[in-house]
C-alpha cells in the first residue's frame, strides 16, 4: 500500500507542477496585495481539489458508461503524460500544463484568477485529471481509495505553499534554475509514462 501511495504521489507532484505553477501565478497576480493572491491561491486550490477528486471518485463509472477498458485508458493516458513529460523537459508551454497565448491575454483582463486559469487549467488541468483517472482505474480497495484522497489533498497543499511563496520562489530559482527542476520532473514522468503504457499493452493483450 506504502509503494502505491508514494508512486501516486510522486506522479501526481510532478505532473501538477507545484513549482512551475507558482511561476506562472506570480506573473499573473503581480500587482495584486499579498492578501488578495493568498485568497486568490486559496480559492483556486479548493476548487482544484473538487475537480480532482470528483474525477478519482467518479473515473470508474465514467469509462464504464463510455465503454472505455482500463487497459486501453492506460494506454492513452501514458501518452497524454508523455507528451507532458516532453513539454516539461524541452522547457515548452503547452495546453496540457499551462495556459495558451490568448488564455494568458484573458486571463489578465480578469480580477479573479481564482476559477481560471489556476484551478484549471493551470492545477487541475488535462494531465491531473488522466492521473486521478489512472490512480483510481487501478481497482484499489476503499482503504487504498481513502489514501489516494490523501495523496491528491497533499499535493494540493503543497501547491498553496507553494503559491503562498510564489515571489520567493521565483526570486530564488530564476527562470532558469526553474526549469531545470522541471527538466528533472519532466525526465521522471516520461519513464511513468512509458510503464503506464507497457502496462496497457501488456494487459490489454493478454501477455
Amino acid at each position: 500500500m506504502f509503494e502505491t501511495l508514494l508512486a501516486a504521489f510522486v506522479l501526481l507532484f510532478i505532473v501538477v507542477d507545484p513549482i512551475g505553477v507558482a511561476a506562472i501565478f506570480a506573473a499573473l497576480s503581480h500587482g495584486s496585495s499579498l492578501s488578495e493572491q493568498r485568497r486568490i491561491a486559496r480559492n483556486g486550490v479548493l476548487l482544484a481539489a473538487a475537480i480532482l477528486i470528483t474525477f478519482m471518485l467518479g473515473g470508474g463509472t465514467l469509462l464504464s458508461m463510455l465503454g472505455i477498458s482500463i487497459p486501453a485508458f492506460r494506454v492513452a493516458g501514458g501518452i497524454l503524460l508523455f507528451i507532458l513529460a516532453l513539454d516539461m523537459i524541452f522547457a515548452r508551454q503547452s495546453g496540457l500544463r499551462a495556459t495558451t497565448l490568448k488564455e494568458q491575454k484573458e486571463a489578465t483582463k480578469r480580477q479573479d484568477i481564482s476559477v481560471f486559469p489556476l484551478a484549471f487549467p493551470l492545477i487541475a488541468g488535462p494531465g491531473a485529471m488522466t492521473t486521478v483517472l489512472l490512480m483510481a482505474s487501478a481497482g484499489h480497495g476503499a482503504g487504498v481509495m481513502a489514501g489516494l484522497i490523501g495523496v491528491v489533498i497533499l499535493v494540493l497543499a503543497l501547491t498553496l505553499l507553494a503559491l503562498w511563496f510564489a515571489p520567493l520562489i521565483v526570486r530564488g530559482l530564476g527562470e532558469t534554475g526553474i526549469n531545470v527542476v522541471n527538466r528533472l520532473l519532466g525526465l521522471i514522468l516520461s519513464a511513468l509514462a512509458v510503464q503506464f503504457i507497457l502496462d496497457g499493452v501488456r494487459v490489454g493483450l493478454g501477455l
